[in-house]
């Protein structure tokens, strides 16, 4: 497969993920979308690395690698930041019964 179409399934994934973290106002919707943009860097990643491994498989046999290491370096950040995002938000749903955003504003005052 060419590598325009992952560029294009790629760049859809991020317009909609960013789509939906500056239009929602439930924090899990604005984490999933997040997730969604992550998501597809790494599949921006995957696609340049194997595009990669092609040309260079004949001069060097690790040629490739690097872009699924970052794309294991991404996820296991994604973890983190689910695991301490998640947390918050539960506290906050503890606290005032809604995932609203809006109530951070709050905090400021």
């Amino acid at each position: 497969m060419n590598i325009e179409y992952y560029i294009v399934l790629s760049i859809a994934l991020f317009c909609i993920g960013i789509a939906g973290v500056l239009t929602r106002r439930n924090a899990i919707i604005i984490f999933m979308c997040i997730e969604l943009m992550l998501n597809a860097v790494n599949l921006l990643l995957v696609a340049f690395s194997k595009m990669h491994h092609l040309k260079g498989v004949a001069t060097n046999p690790n040629a490739g690698i690097d872009g699924q290491l970052f794309v294991f370096f991404i996820m296991v950040v994604a973890a983190a930041e689910v695991s301490v995002g998640l947390a918050i938000i539960v506290m906050m749903y503890r606290n005032v019964h809604s995932v609203d955003v809006n109530f951070l504003n709050r905090l400021k005052h």
